[in-house]
């Protein structure tokens, strides 16, 4: 190979690790969470696909349909098919595709930062705090963490 072609494939190396639909063998959409300092717990299980760029933190995440679900009787949860958002270490920032209901309203999910050992989500005009001990493992679409409970009561 020429020099002067070399530059190009080398080039097309970088584009190409940089920005990449992540299939079986690369980290899953939950370690990739983790790896900028975010329990599993704050996607559903069932994410069937994700793109991650890396330069620019832009992240999505795919599910087969809309996904909902209560916590503890007292929030509800809503996620598309596809959220996205962009990454970077502790925060979660510009996030689309994932609601929660407050009394009667459904408020958008925009931003969430981990500070310490406790989770902060913005719906833009207010915020919550919560210990990253509720995100420990991820919840069902459709039962939440109540699933076992349900199949039980059946």
């Amino acid at each position: 190979m020429a020099p002067s072609s070399v530059f190009p494939v080398a080039v097309l190396v970088v584009v190409l690790s940089s920005s990449f639909a992540y299939g079986d063998d690369g980290p899953s959409a939950y370690e990739v969470l983790q790896e900028y300092g975010f329990p599993i717990g704050l996607l559903p299980k069932g994410v069937t696909g994700y793109e991650f760029d890396r330069g620019s933190g832009n992240f999505k995440a795919y599910f087969d349909g809309a996904c909902s679900f209560s916590i503890e009787n007292s929030y509800q949860l809503s996620y598309k098919s596809t959220i996205t958002g962009v990454l970077s270490k502790d925060r979660l920032r510009d996030l689309k595709g994932v609601s929660v209901k407050v009394l009667f309203f459904w408020l958008n999910i925009v931003e969430v930062v981990r500070d310490g050992d406790e989770l902060e989500f913005s719906v833009g005009i207010a915020s919550a705090d919560f210990t990253i001990d509720n995100f420990v493992e991820s919840p069902q679409c459709g039962c939440g963490f109540d699933c076992k409970s349900r199949a039980s009561s059946m």
